[in-house]
């Protein structure tokens, strides 16, 4: 008897032991909004004016936002990335996003006065 109950304790052992219940993405206590705006705001700290496109897209990655146009015979490029929460809708908007400003392909600024100067 005491086999059995040994053997079935091994068996269930081995049986449970292989279970695993991912819960998140390991950040406890963080969304993945969170998490994105957390991450978003200390990638923002390390850029450098003068950063090519590259670089600041290997460092910021994909952004939630987009814009580009010719101004003053210079190539705009604005990318919105989610720095901040106004609304719980679960949709991010532009006004939760801080702007990475370039010129022709370089980093020119960061934020609404970046934004602003175009």
């Amino acid at each position: 008897m005491k086999a059995v109950y040994l053997g079935l304790t091994l068996v269930g052992s081995l049986v449970l032991g292989g279970c695993v219940v991912n819960v998140g993405d390991g950040v406890s206590g963080y969304q993945d909004w969170e998490k994105t705006q957390l991450d978003n705001r200390e990638h923002l700290t390390q850029l450098s004016l003068g950063m090519d496109k590259s670089q600041v897209l290997a460092l910021m990655g994909k952004a939630d936002f987009h814009e580009a146009w010719q101004a003053d015979g210079k190539e705009v490029q604005v990318f919105f990335y989610r720095t901040h929460r106004l609304h719980g809708d679960g949709s991010t908007t532009k006004e939760e996003c801080t702007p990475v400003v370039l010129h022709d392909n370089r980093l020119v600024g960061w934020g609404e006065t970046a934004y602003r100067r175009g």
